[in-house]
C-alpha cells in the first residue's frame, strides 16, 4: 500500500464515513420502494400489477448489468471520479423518481438510480485494499458492510414514518440530503486511486457479462413472482448461464493475449481466500434473504402489526448485527478469518433454527430473540468473508475484483429470493389444501398470506383466517429450516476450504502472468506488489 495514502490518518475514515452512507442510501431505496409500491399504484393511477413489478426490475436490472463495467471503469480512471459521478447521478436519478409524473417517468428514473447504484457499491468496496492496511481492513469492511446490511430493517421504518406524514416522493426525496453529505465528504476527505496502467477496455467482456447477467437476473426476478413453471423465465435463465459461459470463455482468451487485459482477472479464483470468501459471503447474504423475505410478513400477518411496527420489531437484528461486528472485529486479528466466519455461520444456523420451530403462538418475544442470534452471526460471518475476498485483491485491480464479488452476490441474492419464495409458497399453499373458499376467492387466497387474511376477514371466517395463518407460518418454518441447512453447510465449508488469511495474487496482465501464458516462466504470486501496484493520482481531494 502507498505510503501517502496511509499517512492521510484519521481523514481515511472519515472517507470511510461518506462511503458507508453512501451504501446506506442504496440499501434503503430497495427497501423503502417495496413499502410504497401499494400507494404508488394510486396515486399514479397504475391498474397493472407488471407495471409496479417493472419498478422493481428496471432498478435491478440496470444494477446487475453495469457492476462489472462500473469496477473496470472505476480502475481505469479514478476510482474517486466515477464514484462522484456515481452520487451525483444518484440523487439526481432521486428528485426524477420523487416527481415523476407518470409510471414511464418513474420506471425511468429507476433505471438510472439502478446505474448509479452499480458504481457505488461496488467502488465503496474498492478503496478499502487501497486506504487501511491488513489489520484495518475488516474493521472498514465491517462499517460499509454493515450499514448496508442495516438498511433492511431500517427501510421499512423510515418508509412507514415518511408514507404516514409525507406524499409518495419522499421515500425517494429522502435520498437527497445523505447524497449532498456523501459527496461533499468523497470529494473533500478520499484520495484519488487508479489503475496504474491504461490498457484497452475489453468491450466484448462487457457486452456479454452486462447481457448474461440481465437475463439471468431477468429470468430468476420472473420465476420468483410467477413460480418455476413459465417456459420464457427459464429460456431467459438458460439463455444468461450460457452467454455467462461464453464470457468465461473470452476471458480465457483474452488473458493469454501478451498485450490482452481481461475484464475479470480469472486468476483471483486461484486464491482460496477470493474464491472461498466470496462464495461464503454469497451464502450469508442467501441466509439472510430468508429472514428478510418472512419476517416482517411474519409481523404483520401473524403478530398483526402495521409496516411501520414490523420495521421496529426487526430492530433486534440491528442490536445483534453491531454487536457482532464489534465482537468479530476483536477477534478477527487473534483467532484469523477461518474461526471468526464459522462461529458466525453457527450463529446464524442457530437463530434460523429457532426460527424454523415457530409456531402461530410463538408471539413477539420468541421472535426477537433468534433474529436478534442471527444479526450477531452476520455481524461476524460476512465482514469476515468479505475481508477474506478482498484480502485477495490488490490496488491495481480493487475496483473490478470487488465488482465481481457484488457481481456473484447479485445473483446468488437473487436466486435466494426466486427459490425461497418459491419454497415459502409452496408450503404455504399445501396447507390450504382443505380450505373451503368461495371458488371466486380461492386464488385470491392462495396468491399471498395477506389476501388470505384480508379473505378470511371479509367473509367473516374464523377457520379460513386460522387455517391461512397456520399455513403462513408452516411454510415460513420450512423456508428457514432451509436456510439453517445453508448455513450449517457454511461452517463445514469454512473450516474446510477457508484460509486463515489471504494474500494478494498478481493481475493476470502482470510480467509475470503474461510471462507465464505465453510459456516463458515465471513466478506465482507478487504479494500485491511490484510494478502494477496502484499508486494514488492524488494525496489530497
Amino acid at each position: 500500500m502507498n505510503a501517502s495514502v496511509m499517512a492521510a490518518g484519521r481523514r481515511r475514515w472519515w472517507a470511510l464515513g461518506a462511503l458507508a452512507l453512501s451504501s446506506l442510501v442504496v440499501g434503503l431505496d430497495l427497501t423503502v420502494l417495496n413499502l410504497a409500491l401499494p400507494t404508488l399504484a394510486v396515486s399514479l393511477h397504475i391498474t397493472n400489477g407488471g407495471v409496479l413489478q417493472w419498478f422493481v426490475v428496471s432498478y435491478s436490472l440496470v444494477f446487475a448489468a453495469m457492476l462489472l463495467p462500473g469496477g473496470l471503469l472505476g480502475d481505469r480512471y479514478g476510482r474517486k471520479r466515477l464514484l462522484i459521478v456515481a452520487l451525483v447521478v444518484f440523487g439526481l436519478a432521486s428528485l426524477a423518481c420523487a416527481y415523476a409524473g407518470s409510471a414511464g417517468q418513474l420506471i425511468a428514473a429507476r433505471a438510472f438510480l439502478g446505474l448509479g447504484a452499480a458504481f457505488i457499491l461496488p467502488l465503496s468496496v474498492a478503496v478499502i485494499p487501497v486506504l487501511f492496511s491488513e489489520d484495518e481492513r475488516q474493521r472498514a469492511i465491517t462499517v460499509v458492510m454493515g450499514m448496508t446490511m442495516i438498511a433492511f430493517p431500517i427501510g421499512p421504518i423510515l418508509g412507514g414514518w415518511l408514507l404516514t406524514h409525507f406524499w409518495w416522493g419522499s421515500v425517494f426525496l429522502i435520498n437527497v440530503p445523505v447524497i449532498a453529505v456523501a459527496l461533499v465528504a468523497v470529494a473533500l476527505l478520499m484520495p484519488e486511486s487508479r489503475s496504474a496502467r491504461r490498457s484497452r477496455i475489453d468491450y466484448v467482456g462487457v457486452l456479454l457479462s452486462s447481457a448474461g447477467l440481465t437475463a439471468l437476473s431477468y429470468g430468476l426476478i420472473e420465476a420468483g413472482q410467477r413460480g418455476w413453471g413459465q417456459t420464457m423465465d427459464i429460456l431467459y435463465m438458460v439463455a444468461g448461464g450460457l452467454v455467462l459461459v461464453a464470457f468465461v470463455a473470452w476471458e480465457r482468451v483474452v488473458s493469454r493475449r501478451r498485450s490482452g487485459r481481461p475484464l475479470v482477472d480469472l486468476t483471483l479464483f486461484a486464491s482460496r481466500g477470493f474464491t472461498w470468501g466470496t462464495i461464503l459471503a454469497t451464502m450469508v447474504s442467501f441466509a439472510m434473504f430468508g429472514l428478510l423475505f418472512t419476517v416482517p410478513t411474519y409481523y404483520q400477518a401473524i403478530v398483526g402489526v402495521d409496516p411501520l411496527g414490523a420495521g421496529v420489531r426487526l430492530l433486534p437484528l440491528v442490536g445483534g448485527l453491531v454487536l457482532g461486528a464489534v465482537l468479530s472485529d476483536r477477534m478477527a486479528a487473534p483467532i484469523g478469518a477461518k474461526l471468526t466466519v464459522a462461529w458466525g455461520f453457527v450463529l446464524i444456523a442457530a437463530g434460523l433454527l429457532m426460527g424454523a420451530l415457530t409456531s402461530v403462538g410463538s408471539g413477539y418475544g420468541y421472535a426477537a430473540l433468534w433474529v436478534t442470534i442471527m444479526g450477531a452471526g452476520l455481524g461476524f460471518a460476512l465482514p469476515g468473508a468479505m475481508n477474506a475476498a478482498l484480502g485477495a485483491l490488490s490496488a491495481e485491480r480493487s475496483g473490478v475484483g470487488s465488482a465481481l464479488i457484488m457481481a456473484l452476490r447479485q445473483v446468488g441474492g437473487t436466486f435466494g429470493v426466486a427459490i425461497l419464495g418459491s419454497i415459502l409458497s409452496g408450503a404455504y399453499r399445501s396447507g390450504l389444501r382443505d380450505a373451503v373458499v368461495p371458488a371466486a376467492l380461492s386464488a385470491t387466497v392462495r396468491d399471498s398470506v395477506a389476501e388470505g387474511v384480508a379473505v378470511a376477514h371479509q367473509i367473516g371466517s374464523a377457520a379460513l383466517f386460522a387455517m391461512v395463518r397456520g399455513a403462513f407460518v408452516h411454510g415460513m418454518d420450512v423456508m428457514l429450516a432451509v436456510c439453517g441447512g445453508i448455513a450449517v453447510a457454511g461452517i463445514v465449508l469454512t473450516l474446510v476450504f477457508l484460509p486463515r488469511r489471504s494474500e494478494p495474487v498478481e493481475a493476470a496482465d502482470s510480467p509475470d502472468a503474461v510471462a507465464r501464458a505465453s510459456g516463458s516462466g515465471g513466478v506465482a504470486r507478487t504479494g500485491g506488489q511490484g510494478a502494477e501496484s496502484a499508486q494514488p493520482a492524488a494525496s489530497g481531494k
